[in-house]
C-alpha cells in the first residue's frame, strides 16, 4: 500500500493527501503510521482472542464468578477500537492494490485459515456456525467495494443507486445471517465492519466530515468503535516500518493468536 505523502528534501513537514485529495501540513512523523496502526490492531485482535481463553486462566472459567466474567466482557469490548482500524485499511488497500483479485483472494483464504482457530477460542469446537470470524467481514466488505465500483462503471444515476443500495443491503444481510464476527451476542463486528467501510469509501472527499460521521457512527455501536476512529484520526500519511516481510507478518498474526489462545482455551 503506497504512501499519500509528498515530502520535501530537509523540510520538517510533510505534505498529505487526505482521502478527497486535499492537501495539509502536518509535521513530520507526528501522528501514527500504516505500521502502528496494524500494531494497535493486532493487540485489540488479542484482547479479544484471548478474553474466552486467556483471562479465564488468570481469573478462573466460572461465568458466576463476576470477576471473571467482567475482564472477559471488558476484554472483549475494548478490543472493539480495532474495527475501524481494519476498515479503514481495507479501504487504503483497496484503492492502493496493483491487483484486487490477489487482494480479495488472499482475504479469502485468510478467513478460511482462521475459522477453526477462532471456533476454538469462542466455543471450543472445531466446527461452529454460531458465529464467523470477522475476517469474513473484510472480505465482504471488500466484494461489496468490487461491485460498487463495476455498478458506478456501468450504470447512472437511479439506476445506480438503486443498485448500490440492493448491494449494500446483500452484504449486510450476508454478515448477519452467517454472525460474522458475532460477539458476546450484542455485537455483530461483520455488520459494523461494512459500515465504517461505506463511510470511509463514500465521504471521502470531505474528510473532516467523514471522521466526524465514523466517530458517530462507532460511538452508537457500542462506544469503543468511535475510539478507534480516533486511531485513524492521527494517521500521518506514513507507512512507517518498510519491509516486505511485515506484510505477511500481520496477515499471519491473526491465526497465530488465535491458535495461541486455542490452545489457552484447552487449559481454562
Amino acid at each position: 500500500m503506497e504512501s499519500y505523502v509528498e515530502q520535501g528534501a530537509g523540510a520538517d513537514s510533510i505534505e498529505q493527501i487526505g482521502f478527497g485529495g486535499a492537501r495539509r501540513t502536518k509535521k513530520k512523523h507526528r501522528g501514527l503510521t500504516v505500521f502502528q496502526l496494524k500494531v494497535i490492531g493486532a493487540v485489540a485482535l488479542a484482547l479479544s482472542a484471548g478474553s474466552t481463553t486467556i483471562v479465564p486462566l488468570f481469573f478462573g472459567s466460572d461465568v458466576n464468578n463476576m470477576t471473571s466474567l467482567t475482564a472477559m466482557v471488558l476484554s472483549e469490548v475494548i478490543s472493539w477500537f480495532a474495527i475501524p482500524i481494519y476498515a479503514w485499511l481495507l479501504v487504503q488497500g483497496f484503492r492502493e492494490t496493483h491487483s484486487r483479485v490477489a487482494y480479495g483472494l488472499q482475504l479469502f483464504i485468510l478467513a478460511l485459515v482462521c475459522e477453526v482457530p477462532y471456533d476454538l477460542c469462542t466455543s471450543h469446537k472445531a466446527f461452529d456456525f454460531g458465529s464467523q470470524n470477522p475476517v469474513f467481514g473484510l472480505f465482504i466488505a471488500f466484494v461489496v467495494l468490487a461491485v460498487l465500483d463495476w455498478v458506478a462503471a456501468r450504470y447512472q444515476k437511479s439506476m445506480k443507486i438503486v443498485l448500490s443500495v440492493g448491494l449494500v443491503l446483500i452484504g449486510l444481510l450476508w454478515d448477519l445471517l452467517l454472525r460474522v464476527g458475532l460477539r458476546q451476542h450484542m455485537m455483530s463486528v461483520g455488520s459494523v465492519t461494512l459500515g465504517f467501510v461505506l463511510i470511509f469509501t463514500l465521504m471521502r472527499q470531505h474528510e473532516n466530515s467523514m471522521m466526524f460521521t465514523a466517530g458517530l457512527f462507532g460511538a452508537v455501536m457500542m462506544i469503543m468503535p468511535g475510539i478507534g476512529v480516533a486511531f485513524v484520526h492521527y494517521y500521518n500519511g506514513e507507512l512507517g516500518y518498510k519491509r516486505q516481510w511485515t506484510k505477511w507478518a500481520f496477515y499471519a498474526a491473526y491465526p497465530v493468536i488465535l491458535i495461541f489462545c486455542a490452545i489457552g482455551a484447552t487449559l481454562a
